[in-house]
């Protein structure tokens, strides 16, 4: 069967499947010093890091909890497992065959191996706190592109990582960013050299296995002068009935002149709140990419964030949201702009379904001296029942006058007229339905690679089981 078959063949239990590990039994809770000063020494970590985590450690305790936004009351951060080594794993592999039976049977499920035997530059496979596999192309390595799991680049690169480890997203940022700089664990860092251009994507997948697990990966990207690149990342856990955790943190770094693509669809479970924080700092003349699909998880804050630091720096930000029953999808994009001649554009494709909730919250920020700044916003949402709520919220600080600044929302219904016309060319209602809904999010999926773009529509479809009738 090839890929984009077994895409189309998915159903929900291939993602909410888990494996029974005596690991997950003699898994520590709750959080402390002597939790991250063992998360330090298990990976041999430099001074300087368990100095930062420690330091993030108690930035976590004297924050408060956000009062906007998503209801974080069901958080118990004394019954979230911190940190967990599956059995087997002492290190990633390179070679597929190397990875634990276990482990290779989930991504394999999840149609993994296929994808970087297709089209992948280089590949990885994160398993609760840990990399699996982890591989990049020979021929980008001879380039001299780096793509490590981030535990390994921390030992390879120390100076490199801390030079940039946390200076785009600080612990201090806020109360979730902390508790990320005290227990991360696992995650990628990317280097792509001056001018050299990665003409297929890279990879990265996330999977928590445990119950009541937390992953904090950390995703550290330094695209270099002239350089260009695209990198995916896939999440996904399985359900239990009982709170997970995911607290990642995700730091870009584009050089002028470069051009960086960042594409991702969250599929975590209902069970879980997905706090990720993304950042990108953006240099003269280049150009910042967000692709995002957020489904499944139960609670949602993400608001992906470009700075626009150089002159002529530009962002645009593309994404959609799916708010199923008991979902609160609140999600957004952050655009800072400082420099002259900078340009920006939102486009945020809101669903809801069942009484899901889909919020947009965005940020729109032109500093003093940001002369000759665009941005435009367009913020659509489509309500599929009478049950279910969308909300909009934008907020604009503008510092400088000579700026061009547009901002469009829209919401909308399926109406009986839409759906009477269709039906009369011949489709299901089910069919009819499905088509306008995938018309709606069109412009978030065709920038997704052709496998991704697929296995968009179809976790679209499966939410959209049971909408009629």
């Amino acid at each position: 069967m090839g890929a984009l078959d077994y895409i189309k063949n998915l159903d929900r239990t291939v993602f909410d499947s888990h494996n029974d590990y005596g690991y997950i039994a003699k898994a520590e809770k709750g959080l402390s010093k002597s939790l991250v000063r063992r998360i330090s020494k298990e990976k041999k970590e430099p001074i300087w890091m368990l100095e930062h985590r420690l330091k993030a450690l108690g930035i976590f305790y004297q924050k408060e909890l956000p009062t906007w936004g998503v209801d974080l009351g069901g958080i118990n951060f004394e019954e979230i497992i911190y940190y967990v080594s599956p059995k087997g794993m002492k290190g990633y592999a390179t070679k597929w065959e190397e990875v634990p039976k276990e482990i290779k049977q989930t991504f394999e499920r999840l149609g993994i191996p296929e994808a970087e035997r297709k089209f992948l530059a280089g590949t990885g496979a994160q398993y609760d706190s840990l990399n699996a596999y982890h591989k990049l192309k020979e021929q980008w390595e001879g380039k001299g592109v780096i793509f490590e799991d981030m535990d390994m680049a921390l030992k390879k690169y120390p100076e490199l990582v801390k030079k940039y480890f946390m200076k785009c997203v600080p612990s201090s940022d806020h109360k979730f960013a902390a508790l990320h700089g005290a227990v991360w664990s696992g995650g990628t860092f990317l280097y792509i050299p001056k001018g050299v251009n990665v003409t297929q994507p890279l990879q990265a997948y996330f999977r928590m296995n445990a119950k009541s697990m937390g992953q904090f990966e950390h995703t550290l990207i330094i695209v270099e002068e002239g350089a260009k690149g695209h990198y995916i990342e896939g999440c996904s856990a399985p359900k239990y009935g009982s709170t997970s955790l995911h607290a990642g943190c995700v730091e870009i770094f584009v050089g002028s002149n470069a051009h960086f693509r960042y594409s991702s669809v969250e599929n975590w479970s209902q069970d879980t709140y997905n706090l990720n924080t993304k950042r990108a700092i953006v240099d003269t003349l280049a150009t910042m990419e967000w692709v995002g699909g957020n489904l499944g998880s139960g609670h949602t804050m993400l608001y992906p964030c470009s700075i626009l630091k150089g002159r002529g720096a530009r962002a645009d930000h593309l994404g959609v949201a799916f708010a199923n029953r008991g979902q609160i999808q609140d999600t957004g994009a952050k655009v800072i702009h400082v420099a002259p001649d900078t340009s920006s554009t939102v486009l945020a494709k809101g669903i809801s379904k069942g009484g899901g909730v889909s919020v947009y919250r965005g940020l729109l920020q032109i500093n003093k001296g940001a002369v000759r700044a665009k941005a435009n916003i367009r913020c659509d949402a489509l309500i599929l029942d009478q049950e279910s709520r969308n909300d909009t919220f934008p907020k604009m600080k503008i510092y400088e006058s000579d700026v061009a600044i547009a901002h469009e929302a829209r919401v909308g219904k399926i109406s009986e007229e839409q759906l009477f016309y269709l039906r009369s060319r011949g489709l299901s209602e089910n069919e009819a339905l499905g088509m306008i809904v995938n018309g709606f999010i069109e412009p978030i999926v065709k920038a997704l690679p052709l496998e991704y773009a697929v296995e968009m529509n179809r976790l679209i479809e499966m939410e959209m089981e049971g909408v009629i009738g």
